[in-house]
Parts: structure tokens; sequence; C-alpha cells
């Protein structure tokens, strides 16, 4: 996939209404109103932006339908959502509030048939997989329920199972990377980005610009990250610039 311009994707973690950060899935701080930082970000020239309802549940569905709308409004950029996500319904509902992706995570351990009949039914550049993936004795592990539930499934396999299923890209986060600013999980990512043939988004880990030149050369299509940039540590354009500087492709 590397004749394409990779992608910089914002991620704001959402509970309860307010975007939050924390490391390796835990010690959740309050980083802002999410239609602020959304508006921000488009103006400062992110690719993408990404919503993870980090707490959804069916009684907390609204707020984050509610969110979307708003957030829509002020966004000209793609934006995906996910948490929570459990039913077709459910998906049609973000999409008709503006969102232009939805992310399904634990569902779709649960129930892999939801991820075809949403490719079927929307079409697969709306269906994004996310995979959170933890370090095993000799493999990498998909966690489900916000990191909280070791499912069991050999990482690797899931993401060719989930491509072959229709899922338009793949969002894949490192655990043990999340959160730390110690660099993506490079032998992760590299890994899967060779073994499917849809896109790749690498998540978790970022703390410099080389973090992210590092994981474009080792395949991902596109970068996600969250404190680097809610708390500014990394200005996007400077980032483009300097991508750019080392050979690679990225919308300016």
């Amino acid at each position: 996939m590397n004749k394409f311009a990779k992608r910089i994707i914002p991620c704001l973690d959402v509970k309860d209404g307010r975007v939050v950060k924390g490391t390796n899935f835990v010690g959740l701080k309050d980083a802002g109103d999410p239609v602020e930082i959304a508006k921000r970000y488009n103006d400062e020239g992110a690719d993408e932006l990404c919503f993870l309802d980090i707490t959804a549940s069916h009684e907390e569905r609204d707020t984050i339908v509610h969110i979307v709308e708003k957030v829509a409004k002020t966004l000209f950029i793609p934006l995906t959502v996910g948490g929570g996500i459990r039913s077709i319904d459910d998906i049609s509902r973000l999409l008709n509030a503006g969102c232009d992706k939805i992310s399904l995570n634990s569902a779709a351990i649960k129930n892999p048939s939801l991820v075809e009949q949403a490719a079927n039914k929307f079409g697969s550049s709306c269906v994004v997989v996310a995979i959170d993936a933890k370090k095993t004795k000799n493999s990498h592990n998909v966690f489900i329920n916000g990191g909280r539930i070791n499912s069991g499934l050999d990482a690797y396999l899931w993401a060719k199972k989930v491509a072959q299923l229709g899922a338009g890209e793949i969002l894949l986060t490192s655990m043990d990377s999340d959160g730390t600013k110690a660099g993506f999980d490079i032998e992760l990512t590299s890994k899967i980005s060779s073994l499917v043939s849809v896109p790749v988004i690498a998540s978790g880990g970022a703390g410099s610009m080389e973090h992210i030149l590092d994981v474009f050369r080792c395949g991902a299509d596109a970068a996600l990250a969250a404190s680097i940039f809610h708390y500014k540590e990394i200005e996007i354009k400077a980032l483009k610039e300097y991508l750019s500087a080392n050979g690679i492709s990225v919308r300016v």
C-alpha cells in the first residue's frame, strides 16, 4: 500500500462526553471537550479523526451519537467512531449522525458475521476492525472490553480473518506500547501489514516524530496518536514537513 500518502490520525478517547488519556489503558485524565479538540485538529491539518467511546454501553450510546452530530458539523475530514458498537442498527445510527467509518472491536470477536454484514450493507470502506494486541509467550493475543479480557485469539490469524470478512482497514493497537511514548511495536505492525492487503493504522506508543517515521517505514499506512497531539508536544504541520523531508509521502 506504499504508493498512497500516509495518514496522520489523532485519536480522541471519549468517556462520559469528555476526551481522556491514560497509559496502558488505565489511569485516565481529562484532556478536554471533544468538539473543540476535533475542530482544532481539522484546522491543523490532520488527515482523519478517530473517536473511541471507551466506556460505551447501550445506555451511553446516545451521548456519543449526540457528540458525533456536533463534531461532524465542524469537520471536513473523515471521522471514525468506535466503542460499544454491537449491531447493524448501531452502525446505521452513527453513520447517519455524520461519521464516515465505524470501528468494531469486541463485537467483531463475539460475532464475526457482523463484519461481513456491515461490509455488505455499508461497504468495506466504512468498516474498520480494531485489534488490541498484547504480547504473550509465543505470539500476540487479542484483548477485548477496553483491554480487560484476553480473547485467546492470535492477533495475526485474527487480522487475516477480518480482512477476509470484508474489513476495509485494521486499527492495530499495541497494548504493551499504549501511552508509553516509547515507540510503536514495530514487530507487530510490520508482520500484520505484510499479512493483509488492507491498510493498517498503527496505534500505541507514539512519542516522537522519529517513532512515526519508523512505523511508516515498516509498512503502516496510517499512524494514530493521542497525547502527543492533545498536549501539543508535536504539531501536525511540523510532523508532515519532517516526514516529507524523510521521503514519506503525506498530504500537505
